[in-house]
């Protein structure tokens, strides 16, 4: 949280004069900004004028399919293999993932590729998603064990950051919420439950497909559909049953929603005028870097 979307509002300013700043949170991202929410709320941090969540759980008292890996014994054996070397293996956490769809993502490839002889086809979305990144042990065990073992982060003070006790129920900054209905990893029922966890405006959007292609589906497209529904009843099933399915993609809806809560545009910046030096052409030589 310091060092990660505290540090980058420091930045944009430096960079660009601007102290206030809408951020948008994906998955794991969205949960790192509701903490950071919650703990910029307790520290009067008004900095963030809107938050957009996309598939992001803050209440994990239904983790869906992933529950199957998580559990004391099996948690105790990561925390182990992570407390060797020090971070868990990006490679791992794919894995994981990958077995929650195995006949799409590990045996249709075992198949085509093995069995047959193929070469993988291209596909986009596949290839942006081999590209793992590995997690601080320190924070992957805070992370497992305070939420979804124990779900501390909906519990009022349940988790302490920097310091400073947080609390969701206290965060005013208006909200959108996206979740997709075909979600493998955060359940679309499971995210729903955040709209109860926040103060403040909450607007919740579903998105059809997945993970991945129903967030990025772009506006042209024309591909999918999204509900939408006013009305916030407790139960997942009772808002989708009343809701209204409209089609195309969601980005439409959620460019009406940040024009009403997002602060205006600001003038475009040439890199470098600012306090912040240029360090290298976008998108940054960091791209190319393997792991061996």
């Amino acid at each position: 949280m310091l060092e990660g979307p505290l540090a980058a509002l420091d930045a944009i300013e430096a960079a660009t004069g601007e102290r206030e700043a809408n951020a948008i949170g994906y998955c794991l991202g969205g949960t790192l900004l509701a903490s950071t929410l919650g703990y910029m709320t307790a520290t009067k941090d008004e900095r963030i004028k809107s938050a957009t969540f996309f598939v992001s759980l803050v209440d994990f008292a239904e983790p869906g399919e992933l529950g199957v890996f998580i559990d004391e014994d099996q948690i105790t054996s990561l925390e182990q293999k992570m407390d060797e070397r020090g971070y868990l293996e990006g490679s791992e956490m794919a894995t994981t993932f990958n077995m929650l769809r195995a006949n799409d993502l590990i045996w249709s490839f075992v198949i085509n590729n093995y069995l047959l002889g193929k070469n993988p086809f291209p596909f986009d979305l596949l290839y942006w998603n081999s590209d793992s990144t590995r997690m601080p042990a320190a924070m992957h065990k805070f992370y497992l064990r305070q939420m979804y073992i124990e779900n501390k982060l909906v519990e009022p003070g349940g988790i302490t950051l920097n310091g400073v006790p947080i609390d969701l129920s206290k965060v005013k900054t208006p909200k959108f919420l996206l979740s997709t209905r075909e979600d493998h990893i955060a359940p679309w029922k499971s995210t729903y439950a955040g709209i109860h966890a926040y103060g403040g405006s909450t607007k919740f959007c579903l998105a059809a497909s997945g993970h991945i292609a129903g967030v990025v589906n772009p506006a042209d497209s024309g591909k999918y559909s999204h509900w939408l529904n006013s009305k916030k009843p407790k139960d997942p099933n009772a808002w989708l049953a009343s809701a209204m399915e409209k089609p195309g993609s969601w980005w439409p809806e959620w460019d009406k929603w940040i024009g009403r809560h997002g602060g205006g545009k600001v003038a475009a910046r040439t890199p470098g005028d600012g306090d912040l030096d240029v360090i290298e052409d976008a998108p940054g030589s960091y791209v190319m870097v393997k792991l061996k």
